[in-house]
């Protein structure tokens, strides 16, 4: 048998997914007798024109990490699923949207008037943009065309399986690596190294009964290592999250922020984690209840930080102009 042929891929993300397969430590090692890289721009020589010329299902799989933003973004989605018998959503942003899909708050229009005229360090006085096509010597320039939302990989081409994750856990990359290798991977559209029950039916900090006056800011004291965070007043997306991480950050006195997704049983993220929390404040006092929500400084980014794009309002409602 020979060696099995991988492609790697990053759209929109921070790189870090990139980054955390040389987390394996001496493990590449094994993967790299196990498996030929044809295409993993970050890291070593390839073109898309190269890839683009392989026949169909050349690769047997592509991991493929970061959301969609734009039109090359897109493209290379709908390559690499034409090209790969398996295609995997390699991280939160393929996998949910990400941290980029809160941009689906704003505007294109919004965005990139921000980004190209408003922050204070920014010198622009003919408030110049990127354009798509541009000519200079020796010929047409051309750029990505910016979508209007953030989508995560399976809102473009069909996705056979999940690796959740911000990034994901190494052992569960080396986990699916292994799979993939040895021909193992679990049915079509599983999440790959997670279970499906909730961060917090693993965690073993203390829990006792909960009942919220007041949320806390991290910034004000040290939680109690040992004690639900939930219960100290801190906002732990443990609930609606689910488990397989190892509770890297419960082990780091920092509470969960959602990276690995709800489990199988929850459709809406953010919408399972406001359930849970709104169950627990205590007060029957509208006034009061509305005064300790709004210490939740940034609601959308603490409920949806990693689902956006994926959640039923996937973007933000604005009233129309009568």
């Amino acid at each position: 048998m020979g060696k099995v042929k991988l492609a790697m891929h990053a759209a929109a993300g921070c790189g870090g997914c990139d980054v955390s397969v040389l987390d394996l430590h001496e493990r590449i090692l094994e993967v790299a007798g196990a498996a030929e890289l044809l295409f993993w721009p970050m890291f070593c020589d390839g073109s898309v024109k190269d890839l683009e010329e392989y026949p169909d299902r050349h690769l047997d799989a592509s991991l493929f990490n970061g959301a969609i933003r734009n039109s090359e973004d897109e493209h290379m989605a709908r390559l690499l699923r034409q090209k790969s018998r398996v295609l995997v959503a390699f991280g939160s942003c393929a996998h949910l949207g990400g941290i980029p899909g809160l941009a689906n708050l704003n505007s294109l229009e919004e965005l990139l008037r921000v980004v190209y005229q408003d922050t204070p360090s920014t010198v622009n006085p003919k408030k110049s943009r990127p354009t798509e096509l541009y000519w200079m010597p020796p010929g047409e320039l051309r750029l990505p065309r910016m979508h209007g939302q953030v989508l995560a990989l399976d809102e473009v081409v069909r996705v056979d399986q999940y690796l959740p994750g911000c990034p994901p856990a190494v052992e569960q990359l080396w986990a699916l690596l292994r799979a993939i290798v040895q021909s193992e991977l679990p049915p079509p559209g599983a999440v790959v190294g997670a279970s499906n029950i909730a961060l917090c039916d693993e965690c073993e900090r203390s829990k006792g009964e909960k009942r919220i006056k007041a949320f806390r800011d991290l910034a004000s004291f040290v939680p109690d290592p040992e004690v639900c965070f939930l219960e100290q007043g801190v906002i732990c997306c443990g609930p609606a999250t689910r488990s397989g991480c190892g509770g890297r950050c419960g082990k780091a006195n920092m509470p969960c922020r959602g990276c690995y997704g709800p489990p199988d049983d929850v459709e809406d993220q953010g919408a399972k984690l406001l359930s849970s929390i709104a169950s627990v404040i205590d007060s029957d006092d509208p006034a009061e209840i509305g005064r300790i929500v709004e210490q939740v400084r940034d609601p959308a980014g603490t409920f949806y930080r990693y689902s956006l794009p994926s959640a039923f309002l996937s973007g933000a409602c604005r009233e129309e102009a009568s």
